[in-house]
C-alpha cells in the first residue's frame, strides 16, 4: 500500500461516484469521461489496498471500508477548498489585515484619510494602526510586529529598508501675538534667547536639527523636553514657549490658533519614508495599501 500516491483527483472522483451512485452521472458532474472516472477510482482502491465499491450490473454501493472513508475524503476536500478559497480572498483582498506603525502626528494627520479610502475599496480588510513614539516605528518593523511603518530614514538598522514617501520641512510654532509672529520669515538665530519646547535627546528629529545647526555654529537650548509632538503643541498653546516641529503638524497647530512660520538659513528638510523589513515580502493587502499611499502621497501633507 502506498498512500503517498493518493491524489486529489482520485478523492474527488470517489466522492462524486459515492454521492451519485453512478459512474456516468459522476463523470458528467466532473466533466470527465466515464472511463477516466472509473480509472481514478480503481487507482484509489489500489493505493489504499481496499475495495471501496461493490459493483453490480445495475447497482453500485459502497463497501463498509468505502462508507468509513467517505466522510474523511469529504472533509479533506472541504479543507482544501477552504484553503484555496482563503488564498483567493487574500489575493483579491476579499479579506485580510494590514498592520501599520506610525508616529503620533503621522498616525493622526496623514493616515486616517488613507485608511478610510482603503476601507471603502476593500471592506473585508482590517487596518490596524499603531500610534507610537518615532523611535519605536523601525523597531516594530524589524520585529515583525507590523507590516510596515511610516517614519524617518535616519538611524535605520540594516534589516529595515525604506522607500521615500514624501518630505516636509521644519517650522516654528508659537502663540498668536508672540514677538516672532510679526516676522514674515525666521532664521534659526532668531530663535536664540526664546524658551524652546522640544523633544528629548536621542529623538531622531532633534538629532537632525542639532547636527545640521552645529555645522552653522548655531545651538538651540530647550527649556522643556517632552516626547510627544501633541504635548509640545499643547505646551506652546499654553504659553510655555515656542516649538520647532515639521510641517506635518501645521493642521493641528492652526486648529489650536497657533502661528506657524517657516525657518531658513538653513532650510532643514525631513524625509518621510515607508519602512519595511528588508527580508520579508508584504502581504497582498499591505502591498495594496502601500501602493495607495504612493498614489496619494501629494495629498498626505495637505493642510
Amino acid at each position: 500500500m502506498n498512500k503517498m500516491n493518493v491524489t486529489l483527483r482520485q478523492l474527488r472522483a470517489f466522492v462524486e461516484v459515492a454521492e451519485a451512485k453512478h459512474f456516468t452521472r459522476a463523470a458528467d458532474k466532473l466533466e470527465l469521461s466515464q472511463s477516466t472516472v472509473s480509472s481514478l477510482v480503481r487507482e484509489l482502491e489500489a493505493n489504499l489496498d481496499l475495495r471501496l465499491f461493490d459493483r453490480h450490473t445495475r447497482m453500485l454501493s459502497l463497501t463498509q471500508a468505502g462508507a468509513e472513508i467517505l466522510p474523511l475524503a469529504r472533509k479533506a476536500l472541504a479543507d482544501l477548498d477552504s484553503v484555496l478559497g482563503s488564498s483567493s480572498d487574500l489575493k483579491t483582498l476579499g479579506r485580510g489585515r494590514v498592520s501599520i506603525a506610525a508616529s503620533s502626528l503621522q498616525a493622526a494627520l496623514m493616515l486616517p484619510r488613507m485608511i478610510r479610502e482603503f476601507g471603502v475599496a476593500h471592506p473585508g480588510v482590517t487596518v490596524d494602526l499603531h500610534d507610537v513614539a518615532q523611535p519605536d516605528v523601525p523597531e516594530m518593523v524589524r520585529s515583525g510586529a507590523v507590516d510596515f511603518g511610516i517614519g524617518t530614514e535616519s538611524g535605520l538598522r540594516q534589516d529595515v529598508a525604506s522607500r521615500l514617501l514624501t518630505t516636509d520641512t521644519y517650522a516654528v510654532m508659537m502663540p498668536a501675538g508672540h514677538a516672532l509672529s510679526r516676522k514674515k520669515e525666521l532664521t534659526w538665530r532668531d530663535l536664540e534667547g526664546y524658551p524652546l519646547i522640544g523633544s528629548p535627546a536621542g529623538n531622531p528629529l532633534r538629532e537632525q536639527i542639532d547636527m545640521t545647526l552645529a555645522r552653522h555654529g548655531i545651538t538651540l537650548t530647550r527649556s522643556y523636553e517632552v516626547a510627544l509632538p501633541l504635548t509640545i503643541i499643547g505646551m506652546v498653546e499654553g504659553g510655555l514657549g515656542i516649538a520647532v516641529l515639521t510641517t506635518t503638524a501645521t493642521r493641528l497647530a492652526l486648529a489650536l490658533g497657533l502661528v506657524v512660520k517657516p525657518v531658513v538659513n538653513p532650510v532643514i528638510t525631513r524625509k518621510i519614508a515607508l519602512l519595511f523589513h528588508a527580508d520579508r515580502s508584504l502581504s497582498p493587502a499591505a502591498q495594496n495599501f502601500s501602493d495607495l499611499l504612493f498614489k496619494r502621497r501629494a495629498q498626505l501633507l495637505t493642510v
